[in-house]
């Protein structure tokens, strides 16, 4: 069944105690120049939706309350388009209405004031929607309950028309990480996740000292980011596209404007609580890193046999495979190295690069990622930000810093279900702007740039 339905709204501002989260030794900042928006700029909001941004810089809710929000994408007519989900991460909870939810701004006012929902139409305690979203030429492509879909985009029409087309069939949807994030190309190729099912292919999953099956039987079709072709329908999901392996989970997925294509791949979790006698908690709290790195064909980067441990800026291997709390490599000497590591468990969930030209110069072909924030650290979680990491060329240019705080509110919680906000997608706009999706109650931020303090 698909629907349809049309609301017309006036957001209104509110009002939150705008928080800095605080961030490990090494992170790059300049609390100097943060700044909570003490003055109201033309089309943000005077608090920048609770958020703490780099100065010059203000914010927008630009929609609100959208239900489980995942990634988004913006249009080459400013239209903004958010994939969202029902799902065992949601409890199969969703917005009612459509997945899909497409947003105008018809007063130029950085809020939307036109916001329509299409496609499947939700129901409570069913699966549903999706995380992948972006547009490409004419069309949006969409995940859909493991499917890849294309709508055609008519021009100056906000909803597409039409049955959508299948591109690709057969993504997994059973269990474990069952998101499937991608990103496409200019010339049409696609790039999609396809996420493991256990967190280190145990013999019993996240189960005390279970050791990991060899070879892992979830490599075949998991655990790897998957090639096929936009251009194509009816494509069908197999280990024959597999593009790159070892990968655990890559939600954020983004290329730059040469068309290279980088990820940031989610770390395993349960070192200390799984082998007690070879990790402490804080240990535990600081291993394995999250990575970003430049996807090639062919790359391994060793799940499940191997982590990235940033302090010896090494893989190691897993103690389900041998390892002996980082000390021994092995066969992980010869696995793809990262370019960039971020702290363990912040779950980088949402990544694009800067390709305007309203933000400042050294912006301009950075990457932003959006960190989803941390569930198993203790005694507090961390993360729940929106990061920026420099370039120059095709590698990044020194550390990563924060651009933008305060979605978990003003203390760091102990839990996740605590936040307020999740940051989860990222988009940038024809106009230079960033937006940023959360997937707790479904806001969209809009983040621009006036100059000065």
């Amino acid at each position: 069944m698909r629907h349809r339905s049309r609301l017309t709204i006036a957001c209104s501002m509110i009002l939150m105690t705008a928080a800095v989260v605080l961030s490990p030794a090494g992170l790059a900042q300049d609390k100097g120049q943060k700044t909570t928006g003490a003055k109201s700029r033309s089309g943000c909001d005077p608090d920048n939706g609770g958020l703490t941004l780099p100065a010059g810089f203000c914010a927008s809710v630009f929609a609100d309350n959208l239900g489980r929000a995942r990634h988004l994408a913006v249009a080459p007519s400013g239209d903004v388009y958010v994939n969202t989900w029902s799902s065992s991460y949601t409890e199969l909870k969703n917005a009612p209405g459509g997945y899909l939810v497409a947003l105008r701004d018809t007063n130029r006012d950085g809020k939307a004031d036109q916001i329509e929902r299409f496609g499947p139409v939700h129901q409570d305690g069913k699966a549903g929607g999706g995380t992948g979203i972006a547009v490409h030429r004419d069309a949006l492509y969409v995940e859909d309950n493991g499917t890849i879909v294309r709508y055609r985009l008519a021009s100056g029409a906000l909803v597409p028309q039409g049955t959508p087309e299948v591109i690709l069939s057969g993504l997994w949807t059973e269990r474990g990480h069952i998101m499937h994030p991608f990103a496409i190309a200019s010339n049409g190729v696609i790039y999609v996740n396809s996420g493991s099912i256990t967190n280190s292919c145990q013999e019993n999953d996240r189960t005390l000292e279970s050791p990991g099956k060899s070879p892992c039987p979830e490599l075949q079709l998991h655990a790897g980011i998957w090639r096929y072709d936009v251009g194509k329908t009816g494509q069908a999901f197999s280990a024959a596209e597999r593009f790159a392996t070892g990968t655990r989970n890559a939600v954020a997925l983004a290329v730059n404007e040469a068309d290279e294509l980088y990820a940031t791949l989610h770390g395993r979790d349960g070192l200390g609580p799984h082998w007690p006698t070879l990790y402490t908690t804080e240990q535990n709290n600081e291993l394995p890193a999250e990575v970003f790195a430049r996807i090639e064909h062919g790359n391994d980067f060793g799940w499940p046999q191997c982590y990235f441990d940033s302090t010896q800026r090494k893989h190691v291997l897993a103690p389900e495979y041998g390892g002996d709390g980082g000390k021994t490599q092995g066969a992980c000497a010869q696995k793809t190295q990262p370019l960039l590591t971020f702290p363990a468990h912040w779950a980088p969930n949402g990544m694009a690069f800067y390709v305007g030209s309203a933000f400042p110069a050294k912006y301009r072909g950075g990457a932003f990622v959006a960190f989803h924030g941390s569930h198993d650290r203790a005694p507090k979680q961390a993360g729940y930000l929106v990061a920026f990491v420099p370039f120059e060329a095709t590698k990044p240019a020194g550390r990563f810093e924060e651009f933008a705080t305060g979605f978990s509110g003003a203390a760091a919680v102990a839990n996740p279900t605590q936040a307020p906000h999740r940051p989860m997608g990222l988009a940038v706009g024809p106009d230079g702007a960033l937006y940023v999706s959360d997937d707790v109650i479904g806001r969209i931020w809009r983040i621009t740039y006036g100059g000065g303090a």
